[in-house]
């Protein structure tokens, strides 16, 4: 990546006031930033768009052009961001596992990343789509700790590390990782595959999320969730092209790219009126 990183533009896209210092703090607000206001979508994939993982592009998408994006996408702009403020940040891969067994065999189609602070390292993931983390895990193994959402932990078994959620008082593994450093070249080949395989969930379904203070949105195709901290989870279904379009552009923030196909690829997932 050699094009130049406007870090005053990202910060003032994501809200960001603080000290640009690479303490805990700094990490901590900033994640918390992030997926509250640079929703994850995949709008290119399902539009037959290209996802470029090039930093100018990444720049003009989710930066300039008000989109957002997916693992890829997130997860190097907040590197990159980390990196200028003077954080150590390293780039791992994880096979998702949620809604699977801990023991599936699934490709390595998921970025997170490892930040390093003095003595102290930290799980960061701005990328995981309706339940992506939005505080910095403490890499203490076994051990349970509460982000601004659910209690995250990280445990150990088959000879990796996973990522757990708790859910209605239930652990639930997201994904598995190793600590093994991945480069560009590891991204840009894994990002083509699930943003142009005909089989990939990009592909063929929508999948939108934003995690805001106290609450996650989530939309899956048609279906919109809500989960509130403390409360029932709720969700309904948009039946029209206007309702689904309107909440993408309102609740999720999304400027809505200029695509001829934009109209009929969006409403294969709704009855249009």
């Amino acid at each position: 990546m050699t094009a130049q990183f406007d870090l005053n533009a990202y910060l003032s896209r994501i809200g960001y006031t603080g000290e640009r210092t690479p303490t805990l703090q700094t990490l901590s607000a900033i994640h918390a930033l992030q997926p509250a206001v640079i929703p994850f979508e995949n709008l290119n994939p399902l539009l037959g768009l290209p996802v470029s993982l090039d930093l100018e592009a990444l720049q003009r998408k989710l930066v300039q052009s008000h989109r957002g994006g997916y693992c890829f996408e997130q997860n190097l702009l907040f590197k990159t961001a980390l990196e200028h403020l003077g954080f150590e940040v390293t780039g791992l891969a994880a096979r998702v596992i949620w809604n699977r067994t801990d023991d599936a065999i699934t490709p390595r189609t998921h970025m997170v990343l490892l930040v390093t602070l003095g003595q102290e390292r930290y799980i960061a993931d701005v990328g995981f789509g309706g339940q992506t983390l939005t505080s910095p895990l403490p890499f203490s193994v076994g051990i349970e700790h509460q982000t601004r959402h659910e209690p995250f932990r990280v445990i150990e078994q088959y000879g990796n590390y996973f990522l757990q959620t708790k859910v209605r008082d239930a652990w639930r593994s997201m994904y598995r990782f190793d600590l093994q450093p991945q480069y560009p070249q590891d991204y840009h080949i894994t990002n083509w595959y699930v943003s142009t395989h005909p089989e990939s969930q990009f592909v063929n379904t929508l999948r939108v999320a934003r995690s805001v203070p106290g609450r996650r949105y989530g939309l899956l195709n048609n279906e919109l969730s809500t989960h509130t901290l403390g409360a029932e989870s709720t969700s309904r279904t948009l039946i029209s092209l206007q309702e689904l379009k309107t909440i993408l552009s309102d609740l999720f923030t999304i400027e809505l790219p200029e695509h001829p196909e934009l109209d009929a690829r969006l409403g294969r997932f709704v009855q249009t009126s």
